[in-house]
């Protein structure tokens, strides 16, 4: 069995390639083809945990859900997970490799290379189609040597591409012609087409543009995708601003800081889709609001966020908002940060050294080499409700504070809630996921008669929105041609 892998490639970041990789895996899921996702390359902060017990971009466990697969670390084979400006944790296949600089990385491109055409053959062994997302731009020109992640990957396999950009951002003709234009002819000729991405408007006035650009690049133009207004597909990891929903009335206010190392802020998707939820995500320098609940993310690099909190006010803040009756959450790192100090003697995510945490719980947490990496499921011991979710942390905890658990899962306690109830800390991504935690939850807050939200099926109608856009606006035709 031998698959075939069509590949999409972006102007720049953000210009749709996951939302179209997702959308176009759902399409050909529905017409009985067998397709798997596959990214050579992500860099990410938001990431998942595969069935086989890796870690990868949270944006491919999106487009193995679209496929109707469990996630595969086969399907992102290099994963680099940023933890200083220059710096980042390189997985391979799942697992952690070390961290490396960018220069460092980019003398080892030709093996993860190697890594990255292993995972190619085994999926091209199982499934009929290979969707392909590449990353950032195929045109910078500085990353060209070496590259995995867009044509010199799609060199390697003899892929062709289609070229997205976004037409919201401006610019969108210079951005597709551009492109084009610095790349070889080799890589010019593998491109078929372009799609252009979140247009508004009356689409006969961008006909003259469309005729130009084909006319321009002998290319064509393989349909133009409307802006989706407030579509959601959990973000790749840039924060997807079309979430920003501020409610008035007897919403619930939860805000949530954004750590220049935030990661996994995917779980907060759900709150800020839910109607009785005001979320906002209180930027760097911007005023802190009051609220009813404050919920401290996770980090890629704990001891350096937490001195980022400090060095903003927070710890004063959170000890006013507790002084006026108000909660705390802290998720994976967030939860370290509430204990009394946060150990690193490793270097793991920075300069070996020790912090002192807020000091909410009586416990310590260690930096160890290894990461915990578990798919889990239990029960969170407010009352009962089921929770599912997943952990990603190099964090022992240790203390007292444990003792009074938040979340029971196989009979293995998780996380904290402290002695006046008013502060809880666990250790599970997908905290809010299930409708009966996020119920449990909000109440906990102060909310009352809290509305039922079915977040996995809501994502899954999502896609399935995205699916029927791309079907009525791209020449589908045209796209199976380069398939078959």
């Amino acid at each position: 069995m031998s698959a075939f892998t069509l590949m999409i490639q972006g102007t720049t970041s953000d210009a749709g390639k996951s939302i179209l990789v997702t959308g176009l895996c759902r399409v050909l899921k529905k017409r009985g083809i067998n397709v798997a996702p596959f990214k050579p390359q992500n860099m990410a902060l938001n990431s998942a945990i595969s069935s086989d017990g890796g870690e990868i971009g949270r944006a491919q466990a999106v487009q193995a859900q679209a496929c109707g697969l469990e996630p595969h670390s086969d399907m992102n084979p290099v994963l680099l997970k940023p933890n200083t400006d220059i710096g980042a944790q390189v997985i391979i296949h799942g697992k952690v490799l070390l961290d490396m600089d960018a220069k460092s990385f980019h003398d080892y491109k030709s093996v993860a290379m190697t890594a990255v055409l292993e995972s190619h053959q085994r999926l091209n062994n199982q499934y009929d189609v290979i969707m392909v997302e590449g990353a950032g731009s195929p045109a910078e020109i500085n990353l060209r040597d070496r590259d995995i992640a867009n044509m010199g990957f799609a060199e390697a396999v003899d892929c062709p591409v289609i070229l997205i950009a976004d037409i919201d951002r401006g610019g969108v003709f210079a951005h597709l012609v551009g492109t084009l234009d610095l790349l070889s002819s080799s890589e010019q000729n593998r491109i078929k087409g372009f799609i252009i991405n979140r247009f508004r408007g009356d689409i006969s006035l961008l006909q003259p543009g469309l005729d130009w650009l084909e006319e321009k690049t002998s290319k064509p133009v393989l349909g133009v995708l409307p802006y989706l207004h407030g579509l959601h597909i959990e973000a790749e990891d840039a924060i997807n601003t079309q979430l920003f929903n501020n409610k008035q009335g007897n919403s619930l206010k939860v805000i949530c800081p954004v750590l220049p190392r935030l990661s996994n802020h995917t779980d907060f998707d759900i709150l800020r889709l839910h109607p009785q939820v005001d979320f906002e995500f209180i930027t760097h320098n911007s005023p802190i609001p009051p609220c009813d609940l404050i919920i401290l993310p996770g980090s890629k690099s704990v001891r350096s966020d937490l001195d980022f909190l400090l060095q903003n006010n927070w710890r004063e803040h959170l000890q006013k908002h507790l002084r006026y009756g108000g909660k705390v959450i802290g998720i994976c790192g967030g939860f370290q940060m509430l204990g009394n100090k946060i150990h690193d003697p490793s270097g793991i995510e920075g300069s070996a050294g020790s912090s002192d945490g807020f000091g909410f719980f009586d416990m310590h947490t260690t930096l160890k080499k290894y990461k915990q990496l578990h798919n889990k499921t239990g029960y969170l011991c407010l009352n009962n409700a089921k929770v599912s979710g997943y952990e990603i942390h190099a964090g022992i905890s240790e203390g007292s504070a444990l003792e009074r658990p938040a979340v029971i899962s196989n009979d293995i306690h998780d996380g904290a809630i402290s002695f006046d109830n008013n502060i809880l800390g666990s250790y599970f991504h997908g905290l809010f996921n299930e409708d009966e935690a996020c119920i449990a939850l909000l109440e906990w807050a102060g909310l009352r008669q809290v509305e039922s939200i079915d977040y996995l099926d809501l994502q899954d109608k999502e896609i399935d929105r995205l699916a029927i856009a791309i079907e009525e606006h791209l020449d589908m035709s045209a796209i199976m041609k380069l398939i078959q």
